[in-house]
């Protein structure tokens, strides 16, 4: 079951899995930030009577920019998407799998998780939210058979810089990941039963670095690299 705002892409999608690889795949299209969004795709699963034995919430965008002059609905929406959708199915289909005694949940975090990121404050806290939640629900759900990983990937080669109008040192960043990478990283990690995954060896470096600098060394060494791109920008 695929779920994401435009139902032509989706539609094509389907289509493409099934020639392609004899996939039979549904769509819900609908925007996972609007009200009672998570309902609708609960309910679209229980009417057709389909047993989720695998959740994936990967949706999620950000943004980059001194946080006053960021748009505010626009947070607004990202803490929606990135956290209260993420938690809300979470929520719904973890209760299914408990009562199955089996399943698997993989929610998508960030390298960017780890610390504060001046500049990209709301995204990275978002991000924060989602590891701190996924390894303690992960640790609840130990006993009932159900695995949850928090996946953590750093700059990957999909639409989500150019959709957050991230440009410069993060959309440029070398040795960036392709998404069959991270797939295979988050695949391998339910298989060996971990709770966190970090995708990438540079991206596992820097997250352990940041378990032993001070939050405030990290804010202060980013800033002093984005504060010149963002002064004066209204």
């Amino acid at each position: 079951m695929l779920v994401a705002r435009s139902e032509d892409r989706l539609a094509a999608l389907c289509d493409e899995l099934m020639l392609e690889h004899k996939v039979m795949a549904h769509y819900v299209a609908v925007d996972l930030t609007e009200y009672q969004s998570d309902t609708v795709l609960f309910e679209e699963t229980e009417k057709h009577d389909l047993e989720v034995n695998w959740l994936i919430n990967n949706a999620g965008f950000g943004s980059m920019g001194d946080f006053t002059r960021l748009d505010l609905e626009n947070e607004l929406r990202m803490i929606t998407l990135n956290i209260m959708a993420l938690v809300a199915l979470t929520h719904r289909y973890l209760k299914k799998m408990r009562e199955r005694k089996e399943g698997v949940i993989i929610n998508v975090s960030s390298a960017a998780g780890f610390q504060p990121i001046p500049f990209m404050a709301t995204y990275a806290a978002t991000k924060a939210f989602v590891t701190s939640f996924s390894e303690a629900i992960a640790e609840e759900n130990r006993p009932h058979n159900v695995k949850i990983l928090n996946l953590c990937p750093g700059p990957t080669e999909t639409g989500f810089f150019d959709a957050a109008g991230m440009e410069g040192p993060f959309s440029a960043a070398k040795g960036m990941q392709m998404p069959d990478e991270v797939v295979e990283t988050a695949m391998s990690a339910v298989k060996s039963g971990k709770t966190t995954a970090v995708s990438g060896w540079a991206n596992y470096f820097v997250s352990f670095l940041g378990n032993f600098a001070p939050d405030w060394l990290v804010t202060r060494a980013v800033a002093s690299q984005l504060r010149g791109k963002f002064d004066g920008k209204g």
